[in-house]
């Protein structure tokens, strides 16, 4: 009987994987001359049952990137397989538009920053919104919408939900009302203010926080400067577990950016445990997990604005 009982989750994993993914186009938005695209990843099965969604954002310092990146595809037919609507999206680059009108420096960066987060932002509204409106033909439960993010689109879905939480136009504007994610995944992504603290008018939604504590692109801890902030993981985690607000803090010491791509690949036993039991289940849990890769070497750890403008854009 335990040998029949193996082979049949054997059987079951196998099939899994032999599912047909299929992958379809849409234009959910067109802005003055950037026509926004995103491709949904769904596996072709009889199952008729409304599916969770796994949204994703791409990285590239908001000056590059593809929402259909080859790298990212086994990312996405593996969540499709899981059971989940993957949807990847397009947004506006607004600092590619800034870097063109000129060099950045610090006097000038709080500006472009701003609008460029403003247009990211907005864009995720309109894909989540799009996907929202199409829920039904989808098979999408609205209420299991999940947002993941890589570096600059980790930031973009980490800004979404701050904006959701305390009321920004942008999300009321256009969001269904009530909506929240049920969960957002960043890897390796911040929340900047025009305050020097984080702040949470509502509950916010439960993450999952990737990050290495030597990343140059992007802060680990909270860099302020001028009355604003850029607040990293590290930071975010911190005061989520003092708040008591369900998340997981998955922090490797002496790493760099890799963060931003690796966990999509090496951590999806984490992920998937994310998934299920802090989004799905509710489980009111908070984890930190603190990684030490013995045989690395000892990296700078102080970080500045002029190191992400460097590290991004250059001088």
């Amino acid at each position: 009987m335990k040998r029949i009982l193996v082979l049949f989750a054997l059987f079951a994993v196998a099939a899994g994987y032999a599912q047909t993914v299929e992958k379809q186009t849409f234009v959910y938005a067109v802005k003055q001359t950037d026509t926004l695209r995103l491709d949904r990843y769904v596996a072709l099965t009889p199952d008729s049952r409304t599916k969770p969604c796994l949204m994703f954002v791409f990285g590239g310092g908001f000056v590059g990137g593809r929402r259909d990146n080859a790298s990212f595809l086994s990312y996405f037919e593996y969540y499709a397989r899981k059971g989940y609507v993957v949807v990847s999206i397009d947004y506006r680059l607004g600092m590619k538009k800034a870097m063109q009108a000129g060099t950045l420096s610090e006097e000038t960066f709080p500006e472009a920053w701003i609008t460029t987060l403003a247009m990211a932002t907005g864009d995720l509204y309109d894909a989540t919104a799009y996907v929202c409106d199409h829920a039904s033909a989808w098979g999408v439960d609205k209420t299991r919408i999940v947002a993941s993010g890589s570096s600059a689109g980790a930031i973009t879905v980490l800004m979404g939900e701050y904006g959701i939480c305390n009321g920004h136009p942008l999300a009321q504007q256009k969001l269904p009302q009530d909506f929240n994610y049920a969960g957002v995944i960043s890897y390796a992504g911040a929340i900047f203010d025009t305050q020097e603290e984080l702040r949470w008018a509502k509950t916010p939604a439960p993450m999952m926080l990737f990050h290495g504590d030597a990343d140059r692109n992007v802060p680990y801890d909270a860099v302020l400067y001028d009355g604003n902030g850029f607040f990293g993981s590290k930071h975010i985690a911190d005061m989520l577990t003092e708040r008591r607000i369900p998340h997981w803090f998955y922090s490797v010491a002496n790493t760099n950016h890799v963060m931003a791509t690796r966990p999509m690949y090496d951590n999806r036993y984490e992920i998937d445990a994310f998934l299920e039991k802090l989004v799905l289940k509710r489980e009111p849990l908070v984890i930190d997990t603190y990684v030490t890769p013995l045989e690395a070497p000892e990296l700078p750890k102080a970080f500045t604005l002029s190191d992400y403008i460097d590290a991004n854009y250059g001088k």
